[in-house]
């Protein structure tokens, strides 16, 4: 036989793309359409009802940038269109190949229901099926012209991510507004071509499969009439029907599908869109459930649902049917999808909590895994966390997205640092925006890392970002492919279902051990630095304020926990974990409101903790410690004079009273205590560190020197730091002054300023205060750099194998060295208040209050010592997607701690991220819950959510070992109960001489639940 593939393959896709698919719609007459302009934000749909409407002509420019114009849309169905499925057509001059993050459109009928959305792959509402003819239509079209930030993949730098530089040029040209009848022959023609010609060419060329499928669309092309499409597409369908009908290969790979609109809560837009995104997908999702029986759909992120609930309740209504009917799933128990390595610890436990609970109060449903699949990167303390709260199995898709590495597994055990263990799945088709191609469905195959003990990946299907989520196109190429020689099997199901059938065939799967490290968008640990500062913050004020409650609701009578406050501001940092938010890979928009959200935050949370404190009365002046250790250390008075104080954990004591072992001496440039010498050279550099405890110098060169490097990735400006940034830097070695600025014995200060680069400014205070071996480095940054990160760098003599960086609930340790692929990946990391390196017998922390970027490296000198060197990433200056990204003013606070012990670096971590408080009290009652024994940390008091009055501690073991204790309570304790995460009972804990007895495995999280007697 001749070799015809290349005639044969021409002529089918010919006649497709310019017969078929536009003999779709077999007949259309035009809406007539009035415009109106909303000015500035979103106006509800009683305001845009009463609006004046003006006459609006097809190909006319509409719609500013972030602007909102309510279009009315009038028409009658022809009488002669009687029996014939009829539809409205939408095309609002839809852009580029991407269908989210642009023009999007709500339709409402005049009563106000919203009907369905309009997307770039979704143009079409309902109208009647069969229509009868004269039908009247008449729809409110609320229609969002956001700028399409991706248009130039990122390669430009634009203004369009803020309205306020964004200017006013309409963006879009609107192209249809038609009633139209749905040819449904020539409709399900366009799918079987689609589902035959994607098989085919994705077949190898010797499989006889992809022969057999070429010659039946030749012969289907033979009984194409060209010019009477509509007439003979049942002739043509007759043709294929045989090669469609052959079934899939007993062993052919399974793939559930599971709809799905990944709609991150702000990105590319505000969030304020992210509430119109999450309306018009919802209304589609809706809208398919009630055309498609079979049809599932998951969705996650709770904050969502809210906003449905609260802005749209005809949405909410049917989300809340879809439900009952089984087609619409919770899933992934979170607030929102949070980035998975920034949230802290307790963060990130309030994230599921508030998830799963909001799934079980609104529908009855406790969420069984974590769905995460955007995030760029997974912390070690997951599994336990997830476990915790209920869940069974963790999804994510990311680590698909390495650089360098690929991941072996697609179905493992995951296993935490504490050794919890979940069942965990990345699919294989590599998306979270799936369509049921035949590249997709042959990726699926081709890349599955379990075939021989697996048989079955899961592919999340549906348009994201306001493309309008799953379509009639994807489910319909679903179902053929349900069945289908040559292909993998389809079958739509839940979740739930997909992960019980996987562990069952599939129980020995692998384990990974320790953190997913996202070998991408590393830059992520230290982009926009005001957003992570005010998380960092808020999160440590909510600890602070609920200790602080607690406090007074047990001891201050009248006083009335705030639950409700608590809740709501928990809720508000929660959502700005969403991972592109605290990451910092948002347009300016976002991270402009972001900064006056966590200002609204701290300002509340502020005077929560005020009233708490005062609630327990008046009378001295006291210090509060919030911390979970015993302090003594030097606190600032209301005057700004330095005390030296000494406060139990989660307790307070009079200002005045204790004094320092060790008081500073300031000699030149010379900062001594007895515990560490200090000397400061005349460039600003640290010169020497000894510790004089350890009688042992600290450094190997130069300390805290600051490094300009041009940072300019291959791509993804915000998210990405590619290594060849460590090539190409200058060293920040001319100060500008050096000066003594404090000699009080309590604390000694040497101001060190420097100017550099565009006009930007140092200013940093490097402080050692009496009786502490930390020496801090109060920084202001004035910055006005371009394509620059700004790194601090602390060389050590010490010979560290691997470097410990503080995680959620724990600690991880990565190799200082390069050995293999894996470890130089790791070449920027992520950490939380502290990074700690160590030899036998001598330990280093760098410790900070609001960055996650670092690096840790070695060297051997030719002395033949080793150096190793931690590195701060300080702050960065990306331009896409937002121009003026970290410009300005920073202050924050890093630590250099030596002979430093794990122990001690955990409890001097919560000191920097948690000052002591200086109010005016009366003598304060005993902290709400004290430890007794090593290794043991408490991480949140609380009342309990249920307003019981019980009192809720959760602590975990935070070196790495074994760790026993009692954990005893300043107020009558009449029971305890071991309880989920969710504070739900699972058993009783022991009760003893007043105390609980607590005993951890190394890293395990226990929440305890505290009943007064």
């Amino acid at each position: 036989m001749h070799d015809e593939r290349t005639r044969i393959e021409e002529r089918v896709q010919r006649a497709h793309d310019q017969r078929i698919k536009p003999a779709i719609y077999a007949a259309t007459v035009p809406l007539e359409v009035e415009a109106w302009q909303a000015p500035g934000e979103p106006v509800s749909f009683e305001e845009a009802s009463a609006a004046r409407y003006e006459p609006f002509a097809m190909n006319t420019p509409w719609g500013p940038p972030w602007g909102t114009t309510w279009f009315r849309m009038r028409g009658q169905v022809p009488a002669e269109w009687a029996g014939r499925r009829v539809e409205t057509v939408i095309d609002l001059g839809f852009v580029g190949d991407w269908p989210g993050n642009q023009a999007e459109a709500l339709v409402h009928l005049v009563d106000g229901r919203p009907l369905k959305a309009v997307n770039p792959l979704n143009q079409y509402v309902p109208v009647a099926n069969p229509a009868v003819g004269g039908e009247q239509i008449d729809y409110l079209v609320e229609a969002a012209s956001n700028p399409d930030i991706l248009k130039d993949n990122f390669s430009r730098i634009t203004p369009m991510g803020d309205k306020l530089t964004a200017g006013s040029a309409p963006l879009y040209t609107f192209q249809r507004a038609d009633l139209a009848i749905l040819d449904e022959e020539v409709f399900h023609l366009d799918l079987d071509l689609q589902v035959l010609r994607g098989l085919m060419v994705h077949l190898p060329d010797h499989e006889p499969r992809r022969h057999e499928i070429l010659h039946a669309l030749d012969r289907a092309m033979d009984a194409l009439d060209l010019d009477d499409v509509a007439g003979t597409a049942a002739a043509v369908r007759e043709v294929l029907a045989p090669v469609l009908a052959r079934p899939a290969h007993a062993s052919a790979h399974t793939v559930s599908g599971v709809g799905h609109a990944h709609i991150d809560s702000a990105w590319l837009w505000p969030i304020r869109e992210t509430k119109r995104k999450t309306s018009r997908t919802f209304s589609n999702v809706t809208a398919l459930a009630d055309e498609y029986d079979d049809f599932i759909f998951a969705c996650s992120q709770a904050q969502q649902y809210e906003w449905v609930r609260d802005n749209y309740p005809h949405v909410w209504a049917r989300i809340q049917e879809s439900v009952k009917k089984g087609q619409w799933a919770p899933v992934g128990g979170m607030w929102v999808e949070a980035d998975g390595n920034l949230p802290g610890g307790e963060a990130m436990a309030r994230q599921l909590i508030h998830g799963k609970r909001f799934f079980i109060e609104h529908f009855g449903i406790e969420t069984k895994g974590v769905w995460l699949p955007d995030s760029f990167g997974y912390t070690a303390a997951y599994p336990q966390l997830a476990k915790l709260a209920g869940n069974e199995w963790f999804l994510t898709q990311k680590i698909s997205w390495n650089q360098t590495n690929k991941f072996p597994h697609h179905t493992f055990w995951w296993e935490g640092i504490d050794g919890t263990r979940i069942y965990t799945h990345f699919p294989p088709v590599d998306t979270y925006n799936a369509r049921f191609s035949g590249e997709e469905m042959d990726r699926a195959v081709r890349n599955y890392s379990e075939k021989g003990g697996g048989t079955r990946s899961l592919a999340p299907f549906g348009w994201g970002d306001g493309g309008g989520g799953p379509t009639r196109e994807i489910m319909e190429r679903a179902r053929r492919l349900a069945d289908l020689e040559g292909s993998p099997k389809v079958v739509i199901e839940h979740p739930d279902d997909f992960f019980a059938q996987a562990r069952a065939e599939y129980p020995d799967a692998p384990v990974w051990v320790g953190e997913l490290y996202l070998e991408l968008h590393r830059a992520t640990y230290t982009s926009q630095a005001r957003t992570k500062q005010g998380n960092r913050r808020s999160e440590h004020k909510l600890r602070e304020a609920e200790l602080w409650a607690t406090t007074a609701a047990l001891h201050a009578p009248g006083y009335a926990y705030p639950y409700e406050k608590l809740d709501r501001l928990w809720k508000t940092v929660l959502l700005h974990q969403f991972h592109d938010i605290l990451p910092g890979s948002s347009i300016a928009w976002v991270h402009r409101e972001a900064e006056a959200e966590y200002a609204r935050v701290a300002g509340e949370l502020e005077a929560l903790t005020a009233e708490a404190v005062a609630a327990l009365g008046a009378g001295s002046t006291r210090v509060f410690n919030t911390s979970p250790y015993d302090r003594s250390e030097v606190v600032r008075t209301s005057t700004g004079t330095p005390a030296f104080v000494e406060v139990p954990a989660n307790g307070s004591a009079p200002l005045a009273g204790a004094r320092p072992a060790r008081p500073v001496t300031v000699s030149g440039r010379v900062l001594d205590n007895g515990l560490v010498r200090v000397t400061v050279a005349e460039d600003g550099t640290l010169e020497s560190v000894f510790d004089l405890r350890a009688g042992r110098e600290v450094l190997a060169s130069a300390g805290n020197l600051l490094r300009l490097h041009t940072d300019l990735p291959n791509y993804w400006d915000a998210w990405d730091i590619d290594s060849h940034y460590r090539n190409r830097y200058t060293d920040l070695l001319e100060a500008t002054a050096v000066e003594v600025v404090s000699e009080d014995p309590l604390e000694g200060a040497i101001r060190v300023t420097r100017s550099f680069g565009k006009g930007s400014k140092i200013t940093q205070t490097i402080s050692v205060r009496a009786d502490s071996p930390r020496i801090d480095f109060a920084t202001e940054i004035d910055w006005h750099e371009a394509e620059k990160i700004l790194k601090a760098a602390f060389p050590v003599d010490v010979r560290a194998a691997h470097s410990s960086a503080e995680i959620q609930f724990g600690h991880v340790q990565r190799p200082t060295h390069t050995n293999t692929t894996w470890e130089a990946a790791r070449f920027e990391v992520s950490g939380h208040r502290w990074v700690h390196i160590a030899e036998p017998g001598y330990g280093v922390a760098v410790l900070n209050d609001s960055t996650y970027g670092h690096d840790v490296s070695r060297t051997v000198r030719e002395d033949g010592g080793t150096t190793t060197t931690v590195r701060l990433s300080l702050v960065r200056a990306p331009r896409i997607p937002d121009p003026e990204a970290d410009q300005g003013k920073h202050r924050f606070t890093y630590s250099l701690l030596p002979g430093a012990s794990i122990d001690e670096t955990v409890a001097e971590g919560y000191s920097l991220n948690l000052p002591l408080r200086v109010a005016d009290a009366a003598g304060a009652p005993e902290p709400v819950v004290s430890v007794d024994g090593q290794g043991v940390t408490v991480e949140a008091v609380k009342l309990a959510d249920d307003a019981s009055g019980d009192v809720v501690v959760r602590l975990y073991e935070s070196g790495g070992g074994r760790a026993q204790g009692v954990l005893r309570t300043g107020f009558p304790l009449a029971g305890a109960q071991v309880t989920d995460l969710l504070e739900r009972p699972l058993e009783d804990a022991a009760v003893e001489d007043g105390g609980v007895r607590v005993s951890l495995r190394p890293f395990q999280v226990l929440t305890l639940r505290l009943r007064r007697g």
